[in-house]
């Protein structure tokens, strides 16, 4: 209030026509456009893990502009992803108030009923809705942590790729790799020639030292009885996280290995989770020591801190999926959030089309303050000759 016990005039956060009431608040910035591109890098290296293999990522792009300022997000998903936004999304988000997010999410929510909540759609919202959390930062010309509340300066991240396709030589230089950089865990994949996978994991022991903490993922390629068995053999190498040791889907799995596991080692998953009744289904089975959930999957910003609440009411711990760059913010304004995983293949691709992307120190990843929303700028001119019509 002014000494005279008058409101000061209300200051326009950008050149925008935002609708005025008489008394001069300030109602909404309404959103002008949105586009959408996707664009497809070639790995590399040939890769694979557990179940499946592949020599390319697809990036999907979603670019939302209102009052002359312009949010982006993005998925790692398949090309569909970008019609179904083009399509389906744009329209109901076009002409929102892009400072009420939440109204822009439970719109493109309601909407999707008869396409199916999981999958695709899943991964089209939550490009649309990381974008949008990232227009609302920008609007308001605060960082992204800074609108949710810091809970802390930077996040743990662990360095993962040690793919199947690997020899021993590459995964053994790409684990050491990333503890000279000062990352204090690496996660390596297994699963795919189960015969060859303890020997794989003693070689990276090997490469990485007795006090980095060592991750496996098998990505579901084993059965209860064999994941049980491997898990005491991984013990004595000192593993400390076993990653969907069976199919995700097979919860009573799942809890079976967090009984029996050796003492040490955390059985996670939850990385295909695209809602919340997923996320709750697994914590309520005692499925999971630690609950992984994506932000390019499971809802975007809005669907990842439903998640944190979830395993925040429980006193668990969650971990970010892949997308180390776009999960930066949330990594430091949500309390149960343990670490991210700095995934090969992603953080790659984001060095290559951000401008702004933090870079590991001392085993972290911290948001740079001084810039408004992600921090990211799109270098598009780098971008286009993998773009997919």
């Amino acid at each position: 209030m002014t000494a005279t016990g008058t409101s000061p005039t209300p200051q326009p956060i950008s050149d925008s026509p935002a609708v005025i009431t008489p008394n001069g608040n300030r109602l909404g910035i309404p959103i002008d456009k949105l586009s959408v591109s996707a664009y497809t890098v070639p790995t590399d290296f040939p890769e694979a893990d557990g179940t499946i293999s592949w020599q390319e990522t697809t990036l999907v792009l979603v670019e939302v502009t209102a009052g002359n300022l312009t949010g982006l997000g993005y998925s790692y998903a398949d090309t569909a992803t970008a019609k179904l936004i083009k399509d389906k999304l744009a329209g109901l988000v076009t002409g929102q108030d892009a400072l009420n997010v939440t109204a822009c999410y439970y719109t493109m929510l309601r909407a999707i009923r008869n396409l199916g909540r999981p999958g695709i759609v899943s991964m089209a919202i939550s490009a649309v809705d990381t974008a949008l959390w990232d227009l609302k930062a920008r609007l308001l010309e605060v960082p992204l942590v800074s609108l949710w509340g810091q809970v802390r300066e930077r996040v743990a991240i662990y360095g993962s790729g040690g793919f199947t396709s690997y020899s021993l030589d590459q995964l053994q230089r790409q684990l050491s790799g990333w503890t000279r950089q000062g990352i204090g865990r690496v996660k390596m994949k297994i699963g795919t020639e189960p015969g060859q996978d303890l020997g794989r994991v003693e070689a990276a022991r090997d490469a990485i030292g007795p006090h980095t903490e060592l991750f496996v993922d098998a990505n579901g390629a084993y059965s209860r009885k064999q994941a049980l068995l491997f898990a005491e053999q991984f013990a004595d190498l000192g593993v400390a996280w076993f990653e969907e040791p069976v199919s995700s889907d097979d919860l009573e799995g799942l809890r079976l290995l967090r009984d029996w596991a050796p003492a040490g080692m955390d059985i996670a998953a939850g990385e295909y989770g695209y809602d919340l009744w997923y996320f709750q289904r697994m914590l309520e089975a005692r499925a999971v020591d630690v609950l992984q959930a994506d932000a390019t999957r499971c809802g975007g910003f809005s669907g990842l801190m439903g998640a944190a609440k979830l395993v925040e009411a429980r006193s668990m711990r969650l971990s970010a999926h892949c997308a180390p760059t776009l999960h930066v913010h949330a990594g430091c304004a949500l309390a149960p959030m343990r670490h991210l995983e700095y995934f090969h293949d992603h953080a790659r691709i984001e060095n290559m089309f951000f401008e702004g992307v933090p870079q590991p120190l001392g085993g972290a990843l911290a948001p740079d303050l001084s810039r408004p929303g992600l921090g990211l700028e799109f270098k598009r001119a780098d971008a286009q000759k993998y773009a997919v019509n």
